[in-house]
Formats: C-alpha cells, structure tokens, sequence
C-alpha cells in the first residue's frame, strides 16, 4: 500500500488536545495543518475559533472535541457543548462515549448520549460526528455492541479512543470496528501511532481516518 503525501494528509487528522497547550501551540499546529495538507486541525472547545480564522481559506476542517476526555458529562451538556463549538467554526467533532453507562448496560442512555451530539447536524448538516469508543477498556462483545449503537445513532465514525488512558489503538481492534460498522461508515484509529509504517497498519485493517500529535514526522517519512 502506497501513498503520497497529499493523498495521506487528506487521511490524517492533526490533534493537539493536552490540557497544557498554550495559543502558540495551537498556531503552530494551524501552519502545519495547511502546509501539509491534513484532513482536520483537532483541538479542544476553548481553541476552536482561533484555528477557524486561522484555516479559514484553506481545506483543512476544523474539529473540536465534546466530553473530553471522560465523556460522562450529562447528554444535555454534550449537546450545548457541541452546538457551541459548531456555532464557534467547527466542522467535525470527536465525542467521548459514557463508557459508564455502556459498562453498566444502561444503551438506551449510551445511544441517547450519542444521538444528543448528532442532532448538531441540524445546525449544520455538514458536520461530521466521531464517537471516540475507548477500546482499551472494552470487551470485544462490548466493541461490537458500541459500534453498532454509534451507528444505529446516526454517527459518522467510530473511533479507538482519546490516548488518555493508556489504550493504543491496535489493527485487532479496528478491524473488529469495520467489520461490525460494514463499509459506509468511517472508523478513525488514533493513539499511538508515531509511524508511517503504524498509520498504514491502521489502514491496511479498515482505517479510513488517522488521529496522531505526531502526523508531521509520519508524513515526513514519505520521499517527496
């Protein structure tokens, strides 16, 4: 498998979501954004305009997180949050499933949870809609329930997790996430993956998106 890279960075999403970063941080990853190329600019609600005005005449999507890291906070909450960052520029969101309630086996508040953040669409029905799963704490029956919850609630994406809590994605993982989805859904795999020869692992399983803080030197790995 073999790409050039334009046509990764169009598979790559740039993140920046430490709570420490500074506005400088978050500029130079807007620079890096549009020189590369990259599908998406990720970062939390409280940066989402600055990177707006700065992506502004470029193709790079802006994407904003909801319910990070832990996402336990109150459907309700999620959604203000999500119209909020919507309303702000963004064009994408990578919301934090309530592992608590999937844990407990409480679905209709997983998928209520879930359909909160969707209905953003009706602001903007453009916006794109990521359900970060957090695969390092699940089961694979758990995998394949939550996966097929996101989807029943109109999501966009399932993805691995946040990288927060020491789950990596895995190719294991997120070749059980596309073959529960199907082929018309996206599945994004971020955490861990530093290296060329890891993002196209991801991919070779059934990533169609890519989420990592090191997308710069990956790229860079590529011969010009």
């Amino acid at each position: 498998m073999r790409f050039s890279r334009r046509q990764l960075a169009k598979m790559v999403d740039h993140t920046l979501v430490k709570p420490a970063v500074t506005k400088d941080d978050v500029i130079k990853l807007c620079w890096e954004a549009e020189k590369y190329g990259f599908c998406c600019a990720v970062v939390n609600p409280t940066f989402v305009s600055l990177v707006r005005h700065m992506l502004e005449a470029t193709e790079v999507k802006v994407c904003s997180t909801v319910g990070f890291p832990f996402g336990v906070t109150l459907p309700e909450v999620k959604a203000l949050e999500a119209r909020k960052v919507v309303e702000l520029g963004a064009e994408e969101i990578d919301m934090v499933l309530n592992v608590s309630a999937l844990k407990s086996k409480d679905y209709d508040t997983v998928k209520r949870d879930i359909k909160a953040v969707v209905n953003v669409k009706g602001l903007h029905k453009d916006v794109t809609v990521k359900v970060i799963i957090e695969t390092g704490w699940l089961t694979n029956e758990e995998k394949v329930i939550t996966c097929k919850l996101a989807k029943e609630a109109g999501a966009d994406f399932v993805k691995t997790s946040t990288g927060f809590f020491g789950g990596k994605a895995t190719v294991e993982d997120v070749r059980l996430m596309r073959q529960t989805v199907g082929k018309d859904m996206g599945v994004k795999a971020a955490a861990g993956i530093r290296t060329l020869k890891d993002a196209l692992a991801m991919i070779e399983a059934g990533a169609t998106r890519i989420g990592t803080s090191t997308a710069v030197a990956i790229l860079e790995e590529i011969p010009k």
